[in-house]
């Protein structure tokens, strides 16, 4: 359990404090351009770095990523702290947002590659949503105290130094698995040029699945036009019914293909709830965890070396989190609500009707030594 604890405080601690800028981005930047900027930055680090990061790990291992996305997070805090204009926020959040590039996917492959990947990657999906819910919750708690808009900040600055201290007692070349020494680079790269095409409609799914819950989230606030407190505790709904899903989900040992297509199906009529009633929340919330759980599942199947895998799908995640809520905001902005809610819900079902369609009952990457 030593070598697990870094992985799972770290995310937790990643999460919340990439978190923490939400409520108070109006008093970091002028103008919602501006604070959109600031906002994006972290996910623009965490795309370009993803897949670099799963690809390394494979080759070098993951703990030198994973002490260095700690290390690069701890560094954002303090620059998000002490930053006195705008263009030095930018700066701190793609750093933080570099830093769970290179985290992320080296902590996933870590521990999709054990025996009991099922039930960390649970723990993992849980505390990663946990993170979000409690960064966004108690920042906001603070400023309405009466505290500094970055007293959230500096609370999880210091809450990442413990993840980072626990990750020195990891053996620097200590690998999850029997596969021992760095992989050639040209395997490497046939392993992951194999994963794109023969998995293609997996990280489909990952693109638009992960996407629709950034879609919600983007379109609640203008849709509802109710105050920001309340809009946050709604939306924490969904955060809260993942906590509970992955949880659940990684202990039922189910099939993964059927789960995403039946998952799909139900996110889709979460979205149209969600158009009625906040308690649609709930449905995608739940069917997300379910979602995410069946991936991993499936891509721990799919070789021993798990980096380039977690790669591919933190990089579908985070494109989805990037292009998915930009296509909800543009239909409702030139079409109105009901169309971009209705699209939202489309997406989820073409996933239903695609998935199956990847080679995703072969799911052992054919090596020479059987890697």
């Amino acid at each position: 359990m030593r070598e697990r604890l870094p992985l799972l405080a770290g995310v937790f601690s990643l999460m919340a404090l990439s978190n923490a800028v939400v409520p108070v981005l109006p008093s970091l930047a002028g103008g919602p351009a501006l604070q959109g900027a600031i906002f994006s930055a972290y996910f623009l680090g965490a795309f370009i770095f993803v897949l670099p990061a799963g690809y390394i790990s494979d080759r070098l291992g993951e703990t030198l990523l994973i002490r260095a996305g700690l290390g690069l997070t701890v560094l954002s805090g303090v620059l998000l702290v002490l930053a006195g204009s705008p263009a030095i926020i930018f700066l701190a959040r793609l750093v933080e947002g570099i830093g769970a590039g290179l985290f992320v996917p080296a902590a996933l492959a870590f521990l999709n590659a054990r025996p009991d990947h099922e039930q960390m990657s649970g723990y993992f999906m849980g505390l990663l949503n946990l993170g979000l819910l409690l960064g966004l919750l108690v920042t906001g708690w603070l400023v309405s105290g009466g505290g500094s808009s970055r007293d959230g900040i500096f609370l999880f600055t210091w809450i990442s130094l413990i993840p980072l201290a626990l990750s020195l007692a990891l053996h620097r070349y200590e690998r999850a698995t029997p596969v021992k020494g760095a992989e050639p680079a040209e395997e490497t790269r046939k392993r992951l040029t194999w994963a794109i095409r023969t998995y293609f409609w997996l990280w489909v799914s990952a693109v638009v699945l992960v996407g629709i819950t950034g879609a919600v989230t983007a379109l609640h606030p203008e849709f509802t036009d109710l105050p920001a407190g309340s809009v946050s505790e709604q939306i924490a709904l969904m955060n809260g019914a993942t906590i509970v899903s992955v949880i659940v989900t990684a202990r039922a040992s189910l099939p993964p293909v059927r789960t995403m297509q039946l998952a799909a199906v139900a996110m889709a009529g979460g979205v149209a709830l969600t158009f009625f009633s906040m308690w649609g929340f709930l449905v995608i919330g739940w069917m997300a965890g379910m979602v995410m759980i069946a991936q991993l599942s499936f891509l721990a199947s799919a070789g021993a070396r798990q980096g380039v895998f977690m790669g591919l799908f933190n990089t579908a995640s985070y494109g989805g989190m990037t292009l998915i809520p930009s296509v909800a905001g543009f239909v409702a902005e030139t079409g109105g609500f009901p169309a971009a809610y209705t699209l939202t819900a489309l997406f989820a079902l073409f996933v239903a009707a695609t998935v199956g369609r990847c080679e995703c009952r072969r799911a052992t990457v054919p090596s020479p030594d059987g890697r």
